[in-house]
């Protein structure tokens, strides 16, 4: 079933039941009421007839045929000014054959138990409204009036007020229905060009935004998602150029080197010297190794743009120093680190290979017999992370280039490397709130610096 449909079914039955609630509660007042008029109508005849009861009494016959456990003598009166019936029970003891009953109420008032009683009784198949009236000592009296045109009343009034019900209800699912379109246009509307974008999946198309509802405020996260997803794929698509773009050139040398190994065995008359073998088996392992580190820097890229892992409190000393325990095994350059308790909210994971990079940069550039000194400061709203070396340091030119992806300045090139390791790490500063930046350390080499948001 569909929105607009559910909407009119729910603002059908709602007005149904709040017209049904309404209609019961006016059925109960108007029955009420009408009871109320016929018994005040019944008590005003009776004690009409109490006025004058002998009078009432002449113009009956009576006969000996009441019941013997109450003696008295009744008068029906069947056409007149008064009611339909009437009878009056006496103390003499006569009686006619009644046309009301005597019923447990009208022993309690004949008796003097109650003064005044109000019934529904049965009589020759119809059901009569009757009042019981105490007459003094004298007997009581006993007025009656058919409920035929009361009931006919309220089943005329109930059939209405069906009709009613059933009129409001249809009435609500129509209005009901065409407040749903009105409403639900804008989302119709927001639904059409979803469609259309997920059908050409053309993701420049900008959806129109309206007013500041909250479909206004929808399609401006779809519009949001929709530039998201824009520079997702713009990333993947730079991401898979550059990769291959730079996996091209190891894999070209890697293949060329290969190919004149194999020449080489198969070709008898054409024996590489032993020296030149060992070049190359060196340099088929160097390729190998670049080639591995640039794979896994891809993926370590990729993987902080698709699915980064959950942020979570963590002391940025422990992460630096798990990360320099992991550099000191990967390097025989001495790494010194100077680190105090600084907690943020991140990314474990990509932190560690944040610093691992800032480390493996270091190293790859500090001379012989050179080090790497690491610093930990918390500012109380800044963590400051400095990573220096004593290398060349990196000229002013390239300052602002080195955290780009696959970029190499002229002197990087004759070093190993595949020129992601700084993008990765601006990447994760960015995804932090943090800012990374490249300066000439006091006593020359780099310095890079980090400053992340800190917990406190």
């Amino acid at each position: 079933m569909s929105l607009t449909n559910r909407l009119s079914v729910i603002a059908a039955l709602a007005v149904a039941v709040a017209v049904v609630a309404v209609s019961a509660l006016a059925f109960l007042l108007v029955r009420e009421e009408l009871y109320r008029q016929l018994d005040a109508q019944l008590d005003a005849d009776a004690r009409t007839i109490a006025t004058q009861p002998e009078q009432w009494m002449a113009r009956a016959p009576v006969k000996p045929a009441f019941p013997d456990e109450v003696p008295g003598e009744w008068h029906r009166f069947d056409k007149g000014d008064i009611g339909p019936q009437w009878q009056i029970i006496s103390i003499k003891g006569v009686v006619n054959t009644s046309a009301l009953p005597i019923t447990e109420a009208t022993l309690a008032v004949l008796e003097g138990r109650a003064v005044r009683s109000r019934e529904t009784v049965p009589v020759d198949g119809e059901q009569l409204r009757m009042v019981t009236l105490r007459l003094d000592d004298r007997g009581t009296i006993q007025v009656a009036q058919p409920l035929d045109p009361l009931n006919n009343t309220l089943r005329r009034l109930a059939l209405l007020l069906a009709l009613g019900c059933l009129g409001g209800a249809a009435l609500a699912a129509l209005l009901g229905r065409s407040v749903a379109r009105a409403g639900l246009a804008p989302i119709h509307q927001l639904t059409g060009a979803v469609e259309k974008v997920a059908a050409t999946r053309d993701l420049q198309t900008a959806i129109p935004v309206h007013g500041k509802d909250e479909v206004a405020r929808l399609a401006g996260a779809f519009n949001g998602m929709l530039a998201a997803l824009t520079a997702s794929r713009a990333a993947q698509r730079a991401l898979v150029e550059d990769a291959g773009h730079e996996l091209r050139t190891p894999l070209t040398s890697l293949r060329t080197n290969i190919e004149l190994l194999v020449r080489a065995e198969a070709d008898p008359d054409r024996v590489l010297p032993a020296q030149d073998r060992v070049r190359l088996m060196q340099d088929l392992e160097t390729q190998v190794v670049e080639l591995t580190q640039l794979t896994n820097e891809l993926v370590d890229l990729a993987r902080e743009e698709t699915s980064p892992e959950e942020a979570e409190l963590v002391d940025l000393a422990d992460v630096v120093a798990a990360a320099i325990d992991r550099a000191r095994s990967r390097t025989a350059v001495p790494i010194e680190a100077d680190l105090v308790t600084a907690e943020l909210t991140g990314r474990p994971g990509a932190l560690e290979r944040l610093v691992l990079n800032l480390l493996d940069n270091a190293a790859k550039w500090s001379p012989a017999g050179g080090r790497v000194v690491v610093r930990l400061r918390d500012g109380g709203e800044q963590i400051e992370l400095t990573v220096v070396d004593e290398g060349p340091g990196i000229d002013d030119a390239d300052r602002l280039r080195v955290f780009e992806r696959f970029y190499r300045s002229a002197a990087a090139r004759a070093m190993p490397g595949s020129g992601l390791g700084l993008a990765i790490v601006a990447q994760t500063v960015a995804q932090h709130g943090g800012a990374v930046t490249a300066e000439r350390a006091p006593a020359g080499g780099a310095l890079l610096r980090v400053l992340l948001p800190s917990h406190s």
